[in-house]
């Protein structure tokens, strides 16, 4: 029996029916058990076995006893066994975005790509394993470093805690998962409660690819446990993807200072005059509306220069009205459900409340179960739900503007700052907006949708700390340590 094949029975293959935890690369079971909802019709699709506290300390413990273990895998073997992981993610793209779509309602379109995505996270990955380096300091630069030498390294931090949310439950948990193997630590993910089957899946992918047991624990338990993870001293670095709320109460608690989060937006993108109106409709449709609206870099307010409004919103909504909602597994679905009823019900509520303080509903604003009409609605407030808050949900509020200096201020006016978008080919415009715009990223001549894993991603303001992209993300889970020499007292 080959070791892919003991490693593969140990983990579990992934069959439907109750899902183990992986507790340091090994199956377990534990005292209770969750059902894993599909959103669009409330079936009960598996089981997941819940950690408890005994369970997480041995994860933890598991970890921090590997870190000297993970740490000592040169980095070409970790590009290998990234490369091979690689590999199996794209040999199982079908069964992936079922499984994905199953647990988040997003539309089978959409899972496909994130399983591509993910697999070139990994390959991406494997490429920074090979080139963590360090640098040559020049201490001779000053009398008193005469005749000595010096450079940096880069080494792990230890143990990565990764806490992932529901919306991309692949995705995301590759972006902690991949950088934390090519770096060299052993990672625990506690993922989303209601998304968890994908992060076992990958898990079990790392595995196979031939990654040790202790470099990988996927633990799903109750909220109430979780919390205690991170207040854990045997964690050396946490990231999180998820709300605001929860994610600067993790940074309060935490018992490490090494943290990155990635949380919310209410993301701006503005259409100037001289855009190819056609262009920005069709990317402003899909920025919207991708993953139910329900992705922290969605498009969400939309500020069109008065004098291409009329064009731009005919445009537009043709593109909105043209969308295909419905079961998410349908090849046809362009826009799938939210991620349960309270969360449609919520973006119902915005919609309402817009209405009623005098926006417009030009499409959408209805609902079928889980399933919102992709919705756009124009002259709302700036006060108003659709705009001050996150919606996560398919709805963006159409504004107009006049001054350039003007609309740029409006699209600050707001806690969050992840990434924004600008439509222009006026270099004067875009500088401006690179200079003033409180954000992570600005995108110009795309949505703020835009995200590419080779580059830096993260926000200002509520929107988070620290940065993600593989580069920046091994950056964050190592520390930097400096070396200097005087050969003559050799």
């Amino acid at each position: 029996m080959s070791e892919t094949t003991t490693i593969r029975e140990a983990v579990g293959d992934g069959a439907e029916g109750t899902h183990p935890m992986l507790l340091a690369g090994v199956a377990t079971e534990g005292a209770e058990s969750l059902p894993v909802i599909f959103p669009y019709d409330g079936s009960e699709i598996a089981r997941v076995w819940l950690a408890d506290e005994r369970q997480l300390d041995e994860a933890l413990r598991s970890a921090a006893a590997a870190e000297r273990e993970i740490a000592a895998i040169p980095p070409f073997r970790r590009a290998e066994v990234l490369n091979a992981a690689a590999e199996i993610v794209r040999s199982r793209e079908t069964e992936l975005a079922r499984q994905m779509t199953l647990e988040t309602g997003n539309a089978i379109w959409e899972t496909r790509f994130e399983v591509q995505r993910t697999a070139e996270i990994h390959v991406t990955a494997a490429e920074e394993a090979r080139r963590i380096t360090g640098e040559i300091v020049p201490v001779d630069a000053v009398p008193r470093g005469e005749g000595r030498y010096a450079y940096t390294k880069r080494f792990p931090v230890g143990t990565v805690l990764g806490i992932t949310p529901f919306n991309a439950p692949l995705l995301l948990v590759a972006h902690k998962l991949g950088p934390a193997f090519a770096s060299g630590n052993p990672c625990v993910i506690r993922p989303s409660s209601k998304t968890p089957l994908s992060a076992l899946s990958l898990g079990r992918i790392l595995l196979e690819a031939g990654a040790p047991r202790a470099a990988v624990s996927v633990v799903p338990c109750r909220t109430s446990l979780a919390e205690g993870l991170a207040t854990d001293p045997r964690v050396k670095f946490l990231t999180f993807t998820g709300s605001a709320q929860v994610g600067w109460r993790l940074k309060r608690i935490a018992a490490t200072p090494r943290v990155t989060l990635e949380l919310g937006g209410n993301g701006a993108v503005i259409v100037h005059s001289d855009a190819n109106l056609d262009y920005a409709a069709e990317r402003c449709a899909f920025g919207g509306f991708l993953r139910a609206g329900q992705a922290c870099i969605s498009v969400q307010r939309l500020y069109v220069h008065e004098s291409v409004l009329d064009a731009f919103t005919e445009k537009l909504l043709a593109r909105v009205e043209g969308m295909k909602t419905g079961d998410p597994l349908d090849d046809d679905t362009v826009v799938g459900g939210l991620i349960d009823e309270d969360a449609a019900a919520k973006a119902i509520v915005m919609v309402d409340d817009a209405r009623a303080a005098g926006a417009r509903v030009l499409c959408g604003g209805t609902r079928e179960g889980t399933v919102v009409a992709p919705t756009l609605i124009v002259g709302a407030s700036e006060q108003a739900r659709v705009c001050a808050e996150e919606a996560f949900a398919p709805i963006v509020a159409l504004a107009s503007y006049d001054d350039v200096d003007e609309v740029i201020e409006r699209a600050n006016d707001s806690p969050y700052g992840l990434q924004a978008g600008i439509f222009t080919n006026d270099i004067r415009i875009i500088n401006r907006a690179f200079e003033r715009l409180e954000v992570g990223g600005l995108i110009v001549n795309d949505v703020n949708t835009f995200r590419v894993d080779p580059m830096p991603y993260g926000g200002a303001k509520e929107s988070g700390i620290g940065r993600e992209g593989v580069r920046w993300a091994i950056r964050e889970m190592t520390e930097e340590r400096l070396l200097v020499v005087d050969p003559r007292g050799s």
